[in-house]
């Protein structure tokens, strides 16, 4: 297990934080090469520094402009010369209900949640078929859940999860496997970065433990754990899955 990802290549969005840095880091103690992605320079470079090897290429970019999103996968191709894995890790948070979320708010979850992952797909396909390779998206437990006032995420999370199901049918034929993971409440910078306070933060945490069967809320690095399995050749015959990981959060009532 220790080196089970030798020769094989990953992209891997939203590596500069949570989820996404996690996978990297897993990754690459599994013998991977990782083009490593996100908005946030200082913290892959933080990453690049940390590993120093020419196993990771870091690559500052907008997933939801066209020319980032060629450009990461140019990149990888440059550095690497193939694509086995795309992790779509990237995503943001935001409240808002029916009545109150802007058209501007809602386009905007779409593009990052939704959009871009569609289309960063796209274009890492040819490689990815070439290679016989696979895809994990991030979805969450809002993709097979309701919850109030987080309208335009919930939503686009359900999208994520229709768009592996759909895709998966597509590529199956072709030998390209996606699925996706489904995350209750993880330990991230996401809702600090939506604008929750760090008081409010940590008060959401002590409720979540509530809130999950299993008494406590996730790590980055379990989630990691999974994607890298379904990233592994142990899930070969695994396509069209969406995964809970949640504490059970997926088998309660809203409370």
């Amino acid at each position: 297990m220790d080196k089970e990802f030798l020769n094989k290549t990953f992209i891997i969005t939203g590596a500069s934080s949570g989820i996404g840095k996690a996978t990297v880091e897993l990754a690459l103690q599994r013998g991977a090469n990782v083009a490593a992605t996100g908005r946030n320079i200082e913290e892959l470079k933080k990453l690049h520094q940390k590993y120093n090897n020419k196993n990771l290429e870091i690559i500052a970019a907008n997933i939801t402009i066209e020319a980032d999103r060629k450009t990461i996968v140019e990149k990888c191709i440059n550095k690497f010369g193939e694509i086995d894995v795309l992790v779509n890790a990237a995503g943001i948070i935001g409240s808002g209900s029916i009545e109150n979320t802007t058209l501007e708010q809602w386009d905007y979850m779409m593009d990052v949640n939704l959009r871009s992952t569609f289309r960063l797909i796209q274009i890492a396909l040819p490689y990815l078929i070439k290679r016989k390779g696979n895809i994990v998206n991030v979805s969450s437990i809002t993709g097979i859940r309701a919850f109030p006032n987080v309208l335009a995420y919930c939503v686009s999370k359900a999208g994520i999860d229709q768009l592996t199901h759909c895709a998966a049918l597509e590529l199956a034929p072709k030998g390209v496997r996606i699925n996706s993971v489904n995350p209750g409440v993880v330990v991230t910078n996401l809702h600090k970065a939506s604008g929750m306070s760090e008081e409010t933060y940590n008060a959401f945490l002590e409720h979540s433990k509530t809130t999950h069967p299993l008494g406590r809320v996730g790590t980055a690095e379990e989630v990691a754990e999974l994607i890298l399995f379904l990233a592994s050749e142990k899930a070969a015959w695994i396509t069209g899955v969406s995964y809970s990981i949640d504490g059970g959060r997926a088998q309660t009532c809203l409370r």
